[in-house]
């Protein structure tokens, strides 16, 4: 690859499996520092040990991502490691697929949790290392679910749709302090995750997690000189940008 990230620190979380991990190793050979958090230490162990042995530089944060002491920990690593945090990946998420009056309080909790309480988490913690810079791209992965309403995963929706009015919004607050803010909107990615739930893609194929990570490779490259805010990657290898 062409090294772009040379000099970039990325955090990502939920970073030990599917697109995390798929991103990693891509941000890895484009060259950037990372550090990575997820609650599977032995699964972070290995996924760090493959970024060294490919000459990469990574350290890894155990914990759990709903908890304000994890966010915390893993902007005092990237700052005591690297000396600075360029580009945030707000990655870690889970999903609810089942309809409404099936899904019980305690599921949209864990799910609102993992997947927007988590980003707000990282994100509040991370702006104030980027203002000290003067610079910083923070990226929200959301989903096509963030984009239209689909039936059976009404508070999965929910969730993804609120990370992008986030997006937005931060977008607006931050860019004129040299922050950018965008969100990333993928189409059916075979992962794990997605498999054990027996999903596929809203409308169609289901593209791999290496796939999907390298177009993200090139999406934080174009997000660091480019004015779009979304991205909607698609199975048929069309990406689109959009400002917003």
């Amino acid at each position: 690859m062409s090294q772009k990230l040379v000099g970039s620190v990325c955090l990502i979380t939920g970073a030990s499996a599917g697109i995390g991990k798929a991103s990693a190793l891509a941000l890895t050979r484009e060259g950037a520092s990372l550090v990575l958090i997820a609650r599977r230490k032995s699964r972070l162990d290995e996924l760090v040990e493959m970024i060294h042995s490919a000459g990469g530089r990574a350290i890894a944060v155990v914990g759990d991502v709903r908890e304000e002491e994890t966010a915390l920990r893993a902007m005092q690593a990237a700052k005591e490691h690297f000396g600075a945090l360029h580009i945030l990946l707000n990655n870690a998420g889970i999903g609810n697929y089942k309809p409404l009056i099936e899904t019980s309080a305690e599921e949209y909790d864990e799910l609102m949790e993992t997947n927007m309480r988590s980003t707000f988490l990282f994100t509040r913690h991370a702006v104030p290392l980027m203002l000290e810079q003067g610079s910083g791209l923070i990226l929200m992965l959301s989903s096509m679910a963030g984009k239209y309403g689909f039936a059976g995963e009404a508070v999965y929706c929910a969730s993804k749709f609120a990370q992008v009015g986030f997006a937005q919004a931060l977008d607006k607050e931050l860019r004129p302090q040299g922050i950018k803010v965008g969100v990333i909107c993928p189409g059916g990615v075979k992962t794990e995750f997605a498999l054990g739930k027996g999903r596929t893609a809203e409308g169609g194929s289901i593209i791999h997690a290496e796939e999907r990570s390298a177009r993200m490779c090139f999406t934080a490259d174009e997000r660091l000189r480019t004015g779009a805010t979304e991205w909607g990657l698609y199975q048929d290898g069309e990406t689109e940008h959009r400002s917003v």
